[in-house]
């Protein structure tokens, strides 16, 4: 079993509209509605990939109900999430048909009292005893302390379970120094830690502030790896357009099933490369396709990085 934690879960709303221009009306040509939030997103992966998963996190009001039958329709997926008094948000991406671009709206989260706060931490540790790997991901609500990632890699690190931190910012920052399995950031949230813009000696000193790994997304360049075993980079067999909501949670998805399968960093980083391109090929996060995974995964370029 996998646990994934989203503490600012959301209902991910998605847009198509044939040309999107500023100061204009819209056509919607199609809507789609799924349970998101980076950890909610990176359980349907794994489920998709056949691993059992609990989630975890809160969900609150009339969104947070909506979240909560929808998750119910993933039957590798155990909903663990807590009720909250607050409303849960909603994220709305609105996918421009003709560029291929999409464009992020993202309302707050809710507000989260000291007493759901303690309520979660108690959860939290029951669950964390019963699994193989954690994934910690997205934003702090409201009320969730800024160190709150860093207690909660300690908890699983005292359990003996491996976590997987996907989070930015001073989030980020306080949890490296709890010593994460892995961590991953893309190149801005990278240099936005260390203070470098180079991705190579910014993963070496993300690793020494705490992290054992360091998994940076470059975009449609791939992945770059630093880690205990070696340095990789690993590249897509050619670009893929669509919708790139998701595909670092589709990421996370193979670096964690791989991890619990025991797969070389190789395998992992194959793995993930090519379930992040599938995923770009798929009209909503969360979600991929499976045809260009498996066609994609055989044609990842690892290669060593100096």
């Amino acid at each position: 079993m996998i646990l994934t934690v989203t503490l600012n879960t959301a209902l991910d709303v998605t847009y198509r509209v044939p040309r999107l221009l500023p100061h204009a009306s819209h056509r919607v040509t199609a809507v789609t509605e799924r349970p998101g939030g980076k950890g909610l997103n990176v359980a349907r992966v794994l489920g998709a990939l056949g691993h059992k998963v609990t989630a975890t996190g809160f969900a609150g009001g009339p969104v947070g109900s909506v979240v909560r039958r929808q998750l119910a329709t993933c039957p590798a997926v155990v909903d663990a999430l807590l009720p909250c008094e607050g409303p849960s948000r909603r994220t709305l991406a609105v996918v421009d048909e003709a560029s291929g671009d999409t464009t992020q709206f993202n309302e707050p989260g809710p507000l989260i009292t000291q007493a759901e706060w303690s309520r979660f931490l108690a959860h939290y540790e029951e669950l964390v005893a019963g699994v193989r790997a954690v994934a910690l991901c997205g934003s702090l609500p409201p009320g969730v302390p800024v160190g709150a990632y860093a207690v909660l890699v300690r908890a699983a690190r005292s359990a003996g379970v491996p976590v997987l931190l996907d989070t930015s910012g001073e989030a980020l920052r306080r949890a490296v120094a709890a010593r994460p399995e892995i961590i991953k950031p893309n190149a801005a949230e990278l240099a936005e830690l260390t203070g470098s813009r180079d991705p190579l000696p910014a993963s070496r000193d993300a690793r020494r502030r705490g992290a054992h790994a360091v998994v940076t997304s470059l975009g449609p360049a791939g992945l770059l790896a630093a880690t205990a075993e070696g340095t990789w980079q690993a590249a897509p067999p050619r670009p893929l357009s669509g919708n790139p909501t998701g595909a670092g949670d589709s990421v996370v998805a193979g670096l964690l099933s791989g991890l619990a399968e025991g797969l070389d960093w190789p395998d992992r980083l194959s793995r993930a490369v090519a379930l992040s391109a599938a995923t770009v090929l798929s009209p909503v996060a969360g979600e991929f396709d499976p045809r260009t995974y498996e066609e994609v995964r055989g044609s990842v370029k690892v290669t060593p990085a100096a």
